[in-house]
């Protein structure tokens, strides 16, 4: 949407195929319903809370189906406005399935359609593994439209979809067990913090088992582990990795790259092995995030029609996993700012936020600063904490800037806040 919208802004005739609605996994299946879960989980936390500053409530009770059905209606609104928004700039909508059958050649719904440049933005799908009984599981695709809410879930995978989904469920009430065949969560995290926000979750009620490995499903729904333990469980959610969605699209037949997985091969300025035929987003599988996607359409569309060639920057790119509680990064993690650098410099800091000090929540927030030894510029910055990633997107600017330590702590704080002891850590943790 992004790209067509910037290159029509640019002055090219644009079309766009859609066999579904607009918006995508992030609108429909992703971030945007993901984040209005998480936040109806996160209110038991504050509901438990708020007596201690004074609020005398009724035992609270919680309706999924009036969950589902506002968050139904808002999607609704946003994909009907997307399209509206593509009209509005002048973008020709054709329903249906697109193939491409050359480089300058695409179907769609049985009409033919001619173009100088093809834009391949597909996005990705999730799988599940390949044991038996897999079947008895869902995705999270699946996972917004429930008909019930089950009193028992077992979220399958160490990523953060997992993580933020085992932690949605246990919010809402579910009996959540969180179990993932490696040794550690969030690979390609800073270790340290997504061992934290493990500790965190675990504290808040999601049982997490490391190191085991699901064989199989068997109806009932009973999960089997390689160890030898079977669980009973109400639903099983795969969140087990993700796959591009070039499938049938015709890509390797008009001469397009595909990798192992079937992503897209591109260069710096998202162009495949066919000079007319580019790709962006989830469907290259390089840094699988909405907002990357987006600016990747930008800088495209900016690269064929706005004669400013711009290649691709994935540097210091601010994310954060919606778990419960969030866990916001940018920049490196140490172990990788140590394997770029050698010697870093780490800062840390670990405390009870005082919106937790009259309520007695054993909460607690954790940040971390990676600052490379001789240069002293701040190269990772990260937060396992309540709005994690409202308070971040600010220090995300300054890890982009490459601002150094003593520009942090030249910042004032602003207190009493969580965000301030980004400027305030002065003791060296190694």
């Amino acid at each position: 949407m992004r790209a067509s919208r910037t290159a029509a802004a640019l002055g090219a005739r644009v079309a766009i195929a859609e066999m579904d609605r607009f918006g995508g996994t992030c609108v429909h299946r992703g971030c945007i319903p993901k984040k209005l879960y998480a936040w109806a989980a996160q209110f038991r936390d504050e509901l438990r809370e708020a007596a201690s500053f004074g609020w005398k409530l009724d035992p609270p009770a919680f309706d999924w189906s009036t969950l589902r059905a506002n968050t139904a209606r808002e999607l609704a609104r946003l994909g009907a406005l997307y399209e509206r928004l593509l009209a509005e700039a002048g973008v020709a909508i054709h329903r249906g399935r697109a193939r491409v059958l050359d480089a300058h050649t695409v179907e769609v719904a049985g009409e033919r359609h001619r173009a100088r440049h093809i834009l391949v933005a597909t996005g990705s799908r999730p799988v599940r593994p390949a044991i038996p009984g897999a079947e008895l599981g869902i995705t999270s695709d699946e996972a917004f439209g429930l008909e019930r809410l089950p009193a028992r879930a077992l979220v399958v995978g160490g990523g953060y979809i997992a993580l933020e989904f085992a932690s949605i469920f246990n919010g809402l009430g579910v009996e959540t067990t969180l179990a993932h065949r490696g040794e550690r969560l969030l690979r390609g995290f800073d270790r340290e913090m997504g061992e934290r926000l493990a500790e965190e979750i675990a504290n808040k009620g999601v049982r997490i088992r490391l190191g085991s490995r699901l064989e199989r499903l068997e109806p009932g729904i009973v999960a089997a582990f390689a160890d030898g333990t079977r669980e009973r469980t109400d639903l099983v959610l795969f969140a087990t990795g993700r796959r591009p969605n070039t499938a049938g699209l015709g890509l390797e037949a008009a001469g397009v790259a595909l990798g192992p997985q079937g992503a897209v091969r591109v260069d710096r300025y998202s162009k495949s092995s066919v000079d007319s035929i580019h790709a962006i987003g989830d469907v290259t599988d390089r840094l699988n995030l909405t907002p990357v996607a987006t600016a990747e359409g930008m800088w495209l569309a900016r690269t064929l029609f706005g004669d400013s060639p711009t290649p691709v920057d994935h540097e210091a790119v601010p994310t954060c996993i919606f778990a419960n509680p969030n866990f916001a990064t940018v920049g490196l993690s140490e172990e990788t700012a140590r394997e770029r650098f050698g010697a870093v410099d780490i800062y840390r800091s670990s405390f009870r936020a005082l919106r937790h000090a009259l309520g007695g929540a054993e909460d607690r927030v954790h940040l971390k600063l990676v600052v490379d030894t001789t240069s002293q510029r701040v190269v990772g910055a990260h937060i396992v904490g309540p709005e994690a990633g409202e308070i971040l997107q600010g220090i995300a600017i300054a890890v982009k800037a490459g601002l150094t330590k003593a520009e942090f702590d030249a910042t004032l704080g602003i207190h009493p806040t969580v965000a301030e002891e980004f400027v305030t850590l002065r003791q060296k943790a190694r």
